[in-house]
């Protein structure tokens, strides 16, 4: 940093202590307070609250001690400045991890690992302090930019996975919500990474301008996120199978479910429940969701097809209906009544189902209305 003070240098601290500011709020508010000022009907993981809390709580205080020793040392080839990186290096990745892993919600990976590899980046920035002749920062920052490339790349897989899970146990969740906090916290860390990288006021400006929004997109985030928890989906040994105790024969305990679903899935059209749940099915049907997944799976689908499959036919039997008796239709309240919170997942759906997109589909059936006698 440069030690004369310039209208950007004092831009620059005032943001700083900005940055400060919102994050001890934001950790106060998720910390303490009960209410959900941003979504008060949707239920966020209680888990995702605290680590959430933690992280603010963490860049709070980290604001404030290089704030502290830019103002009174900015030696950095003291032993107060290596002490300082590797406090960092062992602080804020756990709690961005965490904070992202409590967003899978169906994942509980430990945190012991990203310990272990960050503790050279620590030992690292202590010896260079110790051994101010040899140049150690270059390879330091080196494996640092090495472990966040191979952490995005190890989320990316981790947030695919979660997104098949996301389809093999609700109906109508949108993916693209899980995507959104995958980018929203590899920002946040990059923006991170900035200060350990750059001694430019310009930059480190920019990155806390850039900081109060995605401070404010992951406050909306951990409250617009549902609680997504439920049981293992391996078969508790209390629990009996019916169609296994009932029917000795792979094909008959086959047929078996499929005739459950008919009764208490297709007729009863359990199915246009908005978020129904593969839980929520299995208990319906009588039958136990490790089962009624293998089930799925035999046949070549998963819970997710089979749902929307149901929801696609409803809808195309109710606009036919409508057409016929010449009601007026909407579309998207129609897709509603069919299971879907959201139109663009319904649309998304039926274009994969019907291979071709809701307003082209629109204007054929209407095309072979008005030549009908």
């Amino acid at each position: 940093m440069p030690e004369q003070i310039t209208p950007l240098s004092i831009l620059y601290f005032l943001l700083h202590g900005a940055g400060t500011a919102v994050s001890v709020v934001l950790f106060l508010y998720l910390l303490l307070c009960r209410g959900k000022a941003i979504a008060p009907d949707i239920t966020p993981p209680a888990r995702l609250r605290r680590w959430a809390a933690a992280l603010f709580a963490v860049m709070a205080m980290a604001h404030v001690w290089w704030m502290l020793f830019y103002t009174y040392s900015d030696d950095t080839s003291s032993v107060i400045y290596g002490l300082l990186v590797a406090l960092d290096c062992m602080v804020l990745p756990p709690v961005f991890v965490g904070t992202l892993l409590t967003m899978l919600q169906d994942r509980h990976r430990p945190l012991w690992p990203i310990f272990v590899v960050m503790t050279p980046c620590a030992v690292i920035a202590v010896l260079q302090t110790a051994m101010p002749s040899v140049d150690l920062t270059t390879p330091n920052k080196v494996y640092g930019l090495f472990l966040v490339m191979a952490y995005i790349i190890y989320m990316v897989v981790a947030v695919r996975q979660y997104g098949r899970w996301l389809r093999d146990n609700y109906a109508d969740l949108e993916h693209k919500e899980v995507w959104l906090s995958l980018t929203l916290l590899i920002a946040l860390m990059l923006l991170i990474m900035s200060y350990e990288y750059t001694d430019d006021y310009v930059m480190n400006t920019i990155a806390h301008l850039i900081g109060f929004p995605l401070a404010g997109l992951l406050l909306w985030r951990v409250e617009t996120l549902k609680d997504l928890s439920t049981d293992s989906l391996a078969p508790h040994p209390d629990q009996t199978d019916v169609c296994l105790s009932e029917n000795p024969s792979t094909k008959g305990k086959a047929t078996h479910i499929g005739q459950l679903l008919v009764k208490h899935c297709e007729d009863t059209q359990i199915y246009l429940q908005t978020d129904l749940t593969l839980q929520q099915l299995s208990a319906a049907v009588g039958v136990n969701r490790y089962y009624l997944s293998q089930y799925f799976a035999s046949r070549g689908t998963s819970y997710y097809e089979y749902i929307h499959d149901l929801r696609i036919r409803h809808f195309v039997a109710r606009y036919r209906e409508l057409a016929a008796a010449q009601k007026p239709i909407v579309a998207q309240q129609l897709a509603q009544e069919s299971g879907y919170h959201s139109y663009s997942t319904f649309s998304a759906v039926f274009k994969r189902r019907m291979h071709k997109s809701v307003t082209a589909w629109i204007h054929e059936e209407e095309a072979v209305g008005t030549r009908k006698p």
